[in-house]
């Protein structure tokens, strides 16, 4: 065969392996679960109709810093040092989510009491038409109630393992990319 090898997936995993090697690699994964993490959150809320805690949503921060930090990265960055630092900061953001999620773990479990607003305390000085108004509002979610679970973990405790885990990786692929800028 003329032009091309006999197998053109060969060519498309030539490329793949060249992708995994650049610093830029581990960037797009942390923009990706990043990306995917916050559409499971949002699905979550909106389509299934979980209403979020304060909590929840303080688990949603570390994911949107990480993407936001994989974009500046893969648009504004050029030289290897600096993409592989961005790939550090991605990956200790991660692993301050995990935190995160696992303190909203423990306040599920009712290990330790959160000292987040999970209870909708009131302000001391409100005026008639400010307490009316918040009298009207919904009550907040409290951060002890599990809203949903798979196989007994609750979404705070699959956050905790899968945050663990992208810090990890995210981690061990700047470890990579910067062994591999070395060469």
């Amino acid at each position: 065969m003329a032009g091309g090898p006999a197998f053109p997936y060969i060519r498309g995993m030539d490329r793949l392996r060249e992708l995994s090697a650049s610093p830029r690699a581990p960037l797009v994964f942390v923009l990706a679960a990043s990306l995917a993490a916050l559409a499971v959150a949002y699905t979550a809320q909106y389509v299934f109709g979980l209403a979020p805690c304060v909590l929840c949503l303080y688990q949603r921060i570390p994911f949107a810093v990480a993407g936001g930090i994989a974009t500046i990265g893969l648009v504004a960055l050029s030289s290897d040092k600096a993409l592989v630092s961005a790939v550090v900061a991605a990956g200790i953001v991660f692993a301050i989510g995990s935190a995160i999620a696992v303190y909203h773990v423990g306040v599920e479990k009712h290990w330790w009491v959160s000292v987040a607003a999970c209870g909708g305390s009131l302000p001391s000085a409100m005026t008639v038409e400010e307490l009316r108004a918040r009298l009207m509002m919904p009550p907040p979610v409290p951060c002890d109630r599990i809203a949903w679970s798979l196989f007994g973990l609750s979404m705070a405790a699959y956050n905790a393992i899968a945050s663990a885990l992208l810090a990890i990786g995210t981690l061990a692929g700047a470890r990579v990319a910067w062994a591999e800028r070395d060469r």
